[in-house]
């Protein structure tokens, strides 16, 4: 019998609630700040945006950020300070803010009607202070709620400007939150390649740049540029690229200071642009590839009432500059079709620079379009491909329903894909069989990777030949015993996804899949445990006379057992890494030649371990 529907059921809730109830509509992911892209941050960048607002209004040229061990953030600009009579309505009152009046905030990050409301909701302590005319007034909460509220401005002779401070709310994320300082490092360095001039001091280290996205490029890069960066500047609009010997590209987005870091229309508009001023400059109907092939670019574009795809913010959706002005793709056409075709005439030698890298790009292109084509074949004629796959239904590049889940694991030997095969859901869970150790593809080309049969075929299996837009799986999950060979072929994995596909990584598809080291049980109670901690716990539970198997293999654990370990409750360890120059040094360190340098560390770092091993044994 269908439920009554009735005036009961309609429910309406105020911000707080709504806020509380349902967080990740406003600041994505709920982690413990062990990933870039958890809440916190969006929730520290929300405290930071309105002062970043005041700077670029010219108001305020230092931030002051301080994170305590707790994790208790506090931020202070020095701008013009919230008109105290305002400042509930500012913290609490959704969509109140100054910036609805594009002549007080022109071109600001966010429009202050949700964002530090949010921070307010989803903390335990929050506190807004501003400082106006040698006064200044402060407002508690908790949870969106006041505790304390100064009624009446005192008197204080401090600098104007705002402070917020803010801890947030354990009932809602995971008890150990904290925040990662490697991630606000790299946020306040952004944020001051955005706003040269700008000093951002975070618990006590300064961050400040004079040559704006030349300086992101400088510090981001990893190979060797082949000609000096070009650096256009307009009204409105900054770009910063040059190219490297590398196959990929990289960029770096930005709007109204807002990291974008999905692209967007503004990214769509700059890459088609280039494509363009390239082929009328050389006077060639270059391939857009082969122009791009190898970029490092930074552009940053300031628009009226921007409009992203989510609350977060990380995709543009705009079309158009300003409500009532030219599109994004005119107005970036339009720039670069003056600026950079006037900066290529001017410098001959990095218009040569350039004209060389897309000459290169072009061979390698149709060199590997023959490899790519008997690669090809050769999996069709062996009909290895699918040996090695078993697929699933759904996959991230359909209209499936479950496209989100569809998930495939890379396994180590048949033991390992067998069980994992028996217990996987056959709708979204695909298994790739390596055969054992895969190619160390460092320090290789592309061709010499696609001639190797087994990553020709994990790339036809992911569908990403031609790069990742048709990624057949969201999650690309790398399931490796827990011994020295397991752990050999993850770091091989990892390098080939480092060095040919690192968007892969960048956007949150690579996983680690995490199993259990041991299983505890008792005629009652069986308990998985992750490492020695959770058996010691699990032995003083189930008592000393429990049975303890340790799992040296993923094959010994038998389908059943799987179920539980790749099922709804699956343990996966995003792959993560910081951009920067210090990727390619890690890779030449652990997977290039064997160096004395890397013999001596590896004796230094496996002398503890033998030694543990061998006075267990004793």
């Amino acid at each position: 019998m269908a439920a009554e529907y009735t005036e009961a059921d309609i429910k309406s809730l105020d911000w707080r609630e709504h806020i509380r109830l349902r967080p990740g509509m406003y600041i994505g992911k709920l982690g413990d700040g062990t990933s870039a892209d958890d809440g916190i941050y969006v929730l520290l960048k929300e405290a930071l945006d309105n002062s970043i607002d005041e700077h670029i209004m010219g108001y305020g040229k230092e931030i002051h950020i301080n994170i305590d061990e707790v994790g208790r953030v506090e931020v202070r600009d020095f701008g013009r300070g919230i008109p105290l009579g305002k400042l509930y309505d500012c913290a609490a009152q959704i969509n109140t803010g100054a910036k609805y009046d594009s002549e007080a905030f022109k071109k600001s990050v966010g429009l202050n009607g949700v964002g530090i409301k949010a921070v307010n909701a989803l903390s335990e302590f929050f506190e807004i202070q501003a400082w106006r005319e040698s006064k200044t007034k402060a407002i508690e909460f908790s949870k969106g709620t006041v505790v304390e509220e100064m009624k009446r401005p005192k008197a204080d002779d401090s600098d104007t400007g705002t402070r917020l401070a803010f801890e947030v709310d354990r009932s809602i994320f995971p008890k150990r939150t904290n925040f990662k300082h490697a991630y606000v490092e790299r946020m306040c360095r952004y944020y001051s390649y955005l706003n040269p001039g700008l000093s951002l001091v975070f618990n006590g280290k300064r961050f400040r740049s004079k040559n704006g996205l030349m300086d992101l490029l400088a510090e981001e890069m990893e190979s060797e540029p082949l000609y000096g960066p070009v650096h256009l500047k307009g009204k409105d609009i900054e770009i910063a690229f040059t190219h490297t010997p590398d196959s990929g590209e990289e960029y770096y987005s930005f709007v109204n200071g807002q990291n974008t870091t999905q692209g967007g229309t503004h990214l769509a508009a700059f890459r088609e642009a280039l494509v363009q001023v390239v082929r009328g400059f050389y006077n060639k109907q270059y391939d857009p590839s082969d122009i791009r092939a190898g970029i490092e670019a930074a552009i940053c574009v300031r628009i009226e009432e921007p409009v992203f795809e989510s609350q977060t913010k990380t995709k543009l959706g705009s079309a158009t500059v300003s409500p009532d002005g030219e599109t994004l793709r005119t107005f970036i056409g339009n720039f670069l079709k003056e600026h950079l075709d006037n900066y290529l005439h001017k410098n001959s030698q990095a218009a040569e620079a350039l004209q060389k890298r897309i000459l290169a790009a072009e061979k390698e292109r149709k060199e590997l379009k023959g490899v790519k084509k008997l690669a090809r074949e050769r999996a069709r004629q062996s009909k290895v491909h699918n040996k090695k796959l078993r697929d699933c239904r759904a996959h991230l590049n359909s209209k499936h329903k479950l496209r989100e889940e569809s998930t495939l694991f890379i396994t180590e030997g048949d033991s390992a894909s067998g069980s994992i095969t028996k217990s996987r859901n056959v709708e979204t869970q695909a298994v790739f069989s390596l055969r054992g150790k895969p190619l160390n593809t460092f320090g290789l080309g592309k061709k010499v990777v696609y001639e190797n049969e087994e990553f020709a075929l994990l790339q036809a299996a992911l569908g990403i030949e031609d790069g990742i837009e048709k990624l057949r799986y969201n999650r690309v999950v790398v399931a490796t015993d827990a011994d020295v060979d397991g752990m050999h072929i993850r770091l091989l994995l990892l390098t080939f996804f480092l060095q040919f596909f690192p968007e892969i990584i960048r956007e949150g598809h690579l996983h680690i899949l995490q199993t259990p080291l041991f299983r505890v049980r008792n005629k009652k109670e069986t308990i998985y445990c992750y490492d020695e901690e959770a058996k010691d716990k699990a032995l003083a539970k189930l008592g000393k006379a429990a049975e303890i198997t340790r799992f040296k293999g993923l094959g010994e654990i038998s389908p059943d057992e799987f179920k539980f370990m790749i099922g709804p409750d699956m343990r996966l360890d995003p792959v993560e890494f910081e951009e920067g120059k210090g990727v390619k040094e890690l890779l030449a360190f652990y997977m290039g030649k064997n160096t004395p340098d890397r013999q001596e560390y590896i004796i230094n770092n496996l002398r503890e371990d033998v030694d543990r091993q061998v006075g267990d044994a004793a």
